[in-house]
């Protein structure tokens, strides 16, 4: 998974839905009828297929400001549904190391942060409507949002907890990338001391090997288990 891939897995996501799964004939909206169907299968051969719906590819493409709901384009849905297939993987390894359920507190942030994605909460309420919730106090949006708290906890338990930053790490980088990148970005200007940017070169390379390890597992785990699509969107 790239950067832009993680950073919408953590902050727009989305994330994704672990072990929730809406099964429904047809999904009814303010403007039109919405045929469910299962788009894709995910199986470990040990616990139960994890399903991917067409209702799942529009939920998560109303949490993405200016992406189009009606009708929402081929491009948007298949990026849309890689993501959501890697989030599935997440969810099998997830059921073998259960953690402690994301507390309201942490939801109700969580539903801000998105919240302060769009111009309004109206706006927000709008899109969601459009792809099948009554509101962001619905019991199913509430309940995706704390599947995506679950994934950002998992995701630092799994990986992030266990990365090791060592001094000399930081003094590679900021001698090799950021001195380099600083004074072409601020020519004449003073490069700031190791000390000061110690904090922010950590975060990058922390960030940096968590997005590495991810990659590693979705790879390993894309060998070890049968993904099917069954419709093309």
């Amino acid at each position: 998974m790239k950067t832009a891939g993680l950073n919408y897995l953590r902050k727009a996501l989305s994330i994704a839905v672990i072990g929730l799964f809406f099964f429904v004939a047809a999904t009814k909206t303010d403007a039109q009828q919405i045929v469910d169907k299962t788009v894709a299968t995910i199986s470990d051969g040990v616990s139960s297929s994890e399903l991917i719906t067409y209702s799942d590819l529009l939920w998560q493409l109303a949490l993405i400001p200016e992406a189009p709901l009606n009708p929402p384009n081929s491009d948007d849905l298949n990026k849309v549904l890689q993501l959501l297939i890697n989030q599935r993987l997440f969810a099998l390894e997830a059921k073998r190391l259960p953690r402690n359920a994301p507390t309201e507190a942490e939801v109700n942030a969580e539903i801000k942060r998105v919240l302060e994605l769009f111009p309004s909460t109206a706006e927000f309420e709008s899109r969601l409507r459009s792809v099948g919730f009554a509101s962001v106090a619905d019991e199913n949006f509430v309940r995706i949002m704390e599947q995506r708290v679950a994934i950002e906890k998992y995701l630092d338990f799994r990986f992030r907890s266990f990365v090791i930053i060592t001094p000399q790490d930081e003094e590679r980088y900021f001698r090799d990338v950021f001195t380099p990148e600083f004074r072409r970005r601020n020519p004449g200007v003073l490069v700031p001391a190791l000390a000061d940017v110690r904090p922010r070169i950590n975060q990058i390379l922390t960030e940096r090997k968590v997005e590495e390890e991810i990659e590693k597992f979705l790879d390993d785990a894309k060998r070890r288990v049968e993904i099917e699509i069954l419709f093309e969107v």
